[in-house]
């Protein structure tokens, strides 16, 4: 009997990535997994949904995946679909299974999101686009300051950033200067992204284009704390928005999908709504991961991930609510830098009424730190409830009952 299969290219160990390969498994797929990390399987009982997994040194040797996937399909094994919800396999995977052809995404246009230059530049000129220039890092700093920066404050940015790791907010010439500085060392790095700093409310836009039918699978309102990076510590789904303001989103993102050349495939945009109309801060060309998928699934009944595995496959996909309630997303994160020695509370938290799920990320000895990335987010509460003001109430009050206990390192 022939099976057939899903082949993911990486995972995270929670959050969307995973949440694909389970729903993969829900639909009666047999899952394979190629990871080049090492440590996964070390840690082979922790994946139970994933049926098969592969060792790949580097993910981006398709000679050495189609040597693999020649051996699958030796197995009595029939490849369905080949995903990857992960940076920065997505263009790479859909590239793969066009050549092998399974469904046909809209190839070009992932390739332009998985670099922040390449969709800056194919925008340019765009009414949602922020102005921007690229940087050339063999250029001395105070002449990149002096030619390039009008205003202040500005953003400045790796084309290859992700989850705010590589994202500052430059508020003066000092700051321009150590940036430039501390980018240069950064090995393979020839560029930097400077883009005009834009006010106003920020909200992740979720995307999902089917035949060139643009579907805004999900408005969420995000919560940011600007620290030593822009980390989204809250997400409000569906975001308090009135209609005139999601009509006039529609409209934008379809024009910017459109523009980018995405006719089927997912993506994700962070929008600022400012007095000027929608602007566009970021787009990915994958669902948003961590507690993105879960959020939206609590809030209208909807998984996401499964829809996109539907697209991949070739199947008609279904974003219809079948629910429609409010959910709250809570991160925790550290104000100081330590060694893990426990966490407690989590059950208590989860006690808390409308709490649906409670996740925490780090392990006993790990060192925790004041966040800098997204990655610096140790733990989440998602709540949902009829009304957005109780969601909010229980998500942070399940997270004031988490405690993290850490020793000085």
């Amino acid at each position: 009997m022939v099976m057939e299969c899903i082949v993911f290219l990486e995972t995270h160990k929670s959050g969307s990535s995973r949440d694909a390969i389970e729903a993969a498994v829900q639909m009666g797929f047999f899952t394979i997994l190629f990871t080049q990390q090492m440590k996964k399987l070390h840690q082979r009982e922790e994946y139970p949904d994933v049926h098969q997994m592969i060792f790949v040194k580097d993910l981006r040797d398709k000679g050495v995946i189609y040597e693999h996937l020649r051996i699958i399909n030796k197995q009595e094994k029939q490849i369905k679909a080949l995903v990857s919800f992960v940076d920065p396999f997505v263009h790479l995977a859909a590239e793969i299974a066009a050549e092998l052809g399974s469904a046909s995404l809209s190839v070009d246009a992932l390739y332009k999101m998985e670099d922040k230059t390449r969709f800056r530049e194919t925008l340019k000129g765009h009414p949602a686009a922020p102005e921007h220039a690229v940087l050339p890092l063999k250029e001395d700093g105070d002449t990149l300051f002096h030619t390039h920066v009008n205003q202040l404050p500005v953003i400045l940015k790796s084309p290859v950033s992700n989850g705010s790791k590589d994202v500052l907010l430059i508020d003066d010439k000092d700051a321009f200067l150590t940036a430039c500085s501390s980018f240069k060392k950064q090995a393979g790095l020839s560029s930097l992204l400077l883009e005009e700093y834009v006010e106003g409310p920020q909200y992740l836009i979720e995307i999902i284009v089917e035949h060139g039918k643009v579907h805004l699978a999900a408005v969420i309102e995000q919560v940011i704390s600007k620290e030593a990076r822009f980390i989204i510590t809250g997400y409000l789904m569906p975001a308090p928005l009135p209609d005139s303001s999601l009509e006039e989103l529609q409209t934008v993102m379809e024009s910017i999908v459109e523009q980018l050349g995405l006719s089927h495939g997912t993506c994700h945009a962070e929008m600022r709504r400012t007095v000027h109309g929608w602007k566009l801060i970021e787009i990915n060309p994958r669902i948003s991961g961590s507690a993105v998928n879960q959020l939206i699934y609590e809030a209208t009944g909807i998984s996401l991930v499964k829809e996109t595995l539907k697209l991949n496959l070739g199947y008609p996909i279904d974003c219809t609510p079948k629910n429609q309630l409010s959910a709250y997303a809570h991160f925790i994160t550290m104000q100081r830098k330590g060694k893990l020695i426990k966490v407690t509370g989590k059950q208590k938290a989860k006690t808390v009424e409308h709490i649906k799920k409670v996740y925490v990320k780090p392990r006993r000895g790990s060192i925790l730190s004041a966040p800098v990335s997204m990655g610096h987010r140790y733990a989440y509460v998602i709540a949902a409830a009829p009304d957005p003001e109780e969601a909010v109430s229980a998500a942070t009050s399940a997270a004031r009952e988490i405690k993290f206990h850490l020793e000085p390192v």
